[in-house]
């Protein structure tokens, strides 16, 4: 059985940097280029970021939440289109969100776009510039109950934070 996002419950978030395509995307997939999701408030994990970018291949990265509080978290990628197209199941085996490589589908999956943007040229800007479509959806066979308590914990509100964090450390460094 395949699952179906048909009733397109979740949230798009979109967001434009400064910088090609081809970086903002290389900013989510490289692992040298993704201390950006890190909360800047708390300690850096010592622990590397894990990115296996291929298609089943998993990204993983400790999150602190203080000195005595941590977690894994990631995605397994669905899709890939170099500079284009994220897809990933987010959760992570023995993280959070919890992910169950058998049931992949249980998790929101995320879908991220790097469109490179007209904006800027439409403004008389000839510096590139992506447009970042965000979109985290939830799987249909989910109840209105269980998507209400992803809502609750604020996936939102902090996948826009964190989005501002990338949009902050493109900006610091543009290439």
């Amino acid at each position: 059985m395949s699952t179906s996002y048909e009733l397109h419950r979740g949230f798009t978030l979109l967001r434009t940097f400064p910088v090609p395509h081809e970086v903002a995307f290389r900013a989510w997939t490289d692992p040298d280029h993704l201390g950006w999701f890190f909360n800047p408030d708390q300690p850096t994990p010592s622990e590397p970021i894990d990115v296996d970018l291929r298609v089943g291949g998993a990204w993983r990265q400790r999150m602190v939440l203080d000195e005595s509080s941590s977690y894994v978290t990631g995605g397994i990628y669905r899709e890939i289109s170099p500079g284009e197209k994220l897809v990933f199941s987010w959760g992570a085996v023995g993280g959070w969100p919890e992910l169950d490589m058998h049931h992949l589908d249980d998790v929101p999956l995320i879908t991220v776009l790097f469109d490179a943007t007209d904006a800027a040229e439409a403004r008389g800007d000839a510096r590139p510039a992506t447009d970042l479509i965000f979109t985290l959806a939830f799987p249909d066979h989910l109840t209105p109950a269980q998507v209400r308590a992803w809502e609750e914990v604020g996936i939102e509100e902090n996948w826009g934070i964190t989005l501002d964090r990338l949009g902050a450390a493109l900006t610091r460094t543009p290439g």
